[in-house]
């Protein structure tokens, strides 16, 4: 009944989003694999026009957008005025998952000089901040989901995808291969909000 309500409500605030035509509204879901970053977006967002709505899921970057800074892939995909979208993962992935998983920084290309290891995540957390006080101070206003589960839970998700034929497709080699770093993904994504918060707040 919540969830009815909530989906009503959100069509409505879309209806004068689109009928005003300054602002945009981006969201961004994060979390590990299997979180429900999907299944969230299926359900709560089901009420919305998808005429007024762009939804883009960020997987391992083709070569084009390695090719690129790596912001440029998940900025050709921000929303027009008027319209809401919607981020399964997003530029967070850079000081994440490329953290974890050192031989995706080597896939970037990146000048010898600009792979300073003691300083390259704390600069692109800075440049994420610069990015999002960009968008806000042009009416995009960003709104950001991060979904927990244990490690068990994580499990038990899984298995269920390998069990149930109809849930086969949403499994890889990939999600299996990131469950061996679940430590150090979690250590990321510490690490990654607390410089952030301290970025913000001593404004640098």
């Amino acid at each position: 009944m919540l969830l009815l309500e909530a989906q009503q409500q959100i069509g409505q605030l879309q209806d004068i989003l689109y009928a005003y035509n300054r602002y945009a509204v981006l969201l961004i879901f994060q979390g590990m694999d299997s979180a429900g970053k999907g299944g969230v977006i299926k359900h709560v967002m089901s009420g919305i026009n998808p005429q007024g709505c762009q939804a883009f899921s960020f997987q391992q970057p083709s070569l084009e957008e390695l090719d690129h800074d790596f912001l440029w892939r998940s900025n050709k995909c921000l929303p027009e005025r008027g319209r809401i979208g919607i981020f399964d993962r997003s530029y967070y992935e850079e000081v994440i998952t490329v953290r974890v998983m050192p031989d995706l920084l080597k896939q970037q290309h990146l000048p010898p000089e600009c792979v300073d290891s003691k300083k390259i995540w704390v600069e692109r957390l800075q440049d994420i901040v610069n990015l999002e006080s960009y968008l806000h101070r042009n009416g995009i206003h960003i709104i950001k989901f991060f979904l927990h589960l244990s490690k068990e839970e994580q499990r038990q998700r899984l298995i269920a995808r390998i069990d149930q034929p109809s849930k086969n497709w949403k499994i890889g080699r990939a999600d299996l291969e990131a469950r061996k770093y679940w430590e150090a993904y979690q250590l990321a994504y510490a690490e990654s909000w607390i410089r952030r918060a301290q970025t913000m707040h001593l404004g640098m």
